[in-house]
């Protein structure tokens, strides 16, 4: 057994982990955008807060809720990744810009981090259990 590509040279596992790691992607932005729904007047004042116009907010939950439904099936997976990333790494600099406070440290990483993620899906795409390889396959 080769340990160094144990996941990427078994399709089983390989399509198991894009699909599970697909899920951990997206349901923080599923859970974001209604959350931002329910509480839309706190939200839409934390993002003036950031500098940016209230009028933002519906595009911002429109994005998180049908771009984390996307990741979430596997459809146009490696473009709404990449939008994904630029928009974990915008979230860091604009909202999590202070350095000093250690929850604001966690929370700029963790944005890093999440684009990591989203980089990595859309180098490898969704996988077999995506919309993606279904259309892919019928074309």
């Amino acid at each position: 057994m080769n340990l160094l590509n144990i996941v990427s040279k078994n399709d089983h596992l390989s399509n198991a982990a894009n699909l599970l790691g697909r899920v951990g992607l997206s349901i923080i932005f599923i859970l974001a955008g209604m959350n931002k729904i329910q509480y839309f007047e706190g939200n839409a004042q934390y993002l003036a807060s950031g500098g940016l116009p209230e009028f933002l907010l519906p595009l911002v939950i429109a994005f998180e809720l049908v771009g984390g439904l996307f990741i979430l099936a596997g459809a146009l997976t490696q473009l709404t990744a990449l939008a994904f990333a630029g928009f974990c790494v915008v979230s860091a600099l604009v909202f999590h810009n202070n350095l000093a406070d250690q929850m604001q440290f966690f929370m700029f990483f963790k944005n890093i981090a999440m684009a990591g993620g989203f980089l990595a899906l859309a180098s490898t795409g969704a996988g077999r259990f995506s919309v993606d390889h279904k259309l892919a396959k019928s074309a």
